[in-house]
């Protein structure tokens, strides 16, 4: 399986054999699709996170829930990413956005991996036109329950919980979304920006595990992620396989969800962020 992470020399070397996808999405509103008919990747189609990589948002649960996995395959399926497809996510942010869909199929047995660097990285022309789509073959697979955590497990002290939001709203100093503000009582602060270098690059492999072992994250940990709302946090799952430490599980439902149980205790401040 391709690792994580893959670099702009390497999706240029295999990009006859890769289908790059835009996965841009904004917090503030702004509109993904309209950023990438201003310009993307030649060729990249672009996947739309409210459409395809969530699905509604329920009462008393998160803002981006998992969507129903004929919905996943349908959404696949539709933009010609099929069950051999290789895929190259990016976004303008990191991969922070992106590294949904490629959490989303790497744990449905897919080849996919994180532009590294995303659209900033790129060197070359961009283009505006979209490319041709010929749907193709994916099928329907149920989301693996061992990737996945609920809101017992993020508040099991067994687990080592990790939190990938800034440490502004870890801290609950500010909260522009939720109901409360603060975190799960014993996450750790992890935001997963931190990851990244000033480029927007990766941290070398060794500089994300120390990061990772001052978190009490080893080999054989069991760790659950979280974030807002299940997006971002995939990123710190993604960074917890490249270096090696495993692969950890999602907590789909996030402080968004939590924040709604008002019968669940949070915790604020707290330390600064672990580098």
């Amino acid at each position: 399986m391709l690792p994580p992470v893959v670099d702009v020399a390497w999706t240029k070397e295999h990009r006859a054999d890769v289908v790059l996808a835009d996965v841009r999405w904004y917090l503030d509103g702004r509109s993904g699709q309209e950023a990438y008919s201003r310009g993307h990747l030649p060729g990249a189609l672009f996947v739309d996170l409210d459409r395809w990589l969530a699905g509604k948002a329920a009462l008393g649960g998160g803002r981006h829930p998992l969507p129903s996995p004929e919905t996943f395959a349908l959404g696949m399926s539709t933009l010609g990413i099929g069950d051999d497809s290789v895929v190259v996510a990016y976004d303008d942010q990191g991969g922070g956005i992106a590294a949904r869909l490629v959490w989303m199929l790497r744990v449905t047995g897919h080849d996919a991996a994180l532009l590294d660097g995303g659209l900033l990285a790129w060197d070359g022309a961009l283009e505006t036109r979209s490319p041709v789509v010929v749907p193709a073959p994916f099928i329907s697979r149920a989301w693996p329950e061992e990737r996945l955590a609920h809101v017992d497990d993020a508040t099991d002290p067994a687990n080592v919980v990790l939190d990938a939001r800034d440490p502004e709203r870890y801290r609950g100093e500010k909260e522009p979304i939720d109901p409360r503000a603060g975190h799960i009582p014993g996450a750790c602060n992890l935001p997963w920006k931190d990851n990244l270098d000033s480029s927007g690059r990766f941290l070398p492999v060794e500089a994300l595990r120390r990061r990772f072992e001052a978190a009490r994250v080893f080999e054989g940990t069991p760790v659950v992620s979280y974030c807002g709302s299940g997006v971002t946090a995939c990123h710190n799952l993604l960074a917890l396989e490249l270096c090696g430490l495993g692969r950890g599980r999602l907590y789909p439902g996030s402080w968004s969800e939590y924040a709604k149980m008002c019968d669940r205790p949070l915790e604020t401040g707290g330390p600064r962020p672990l580098r």
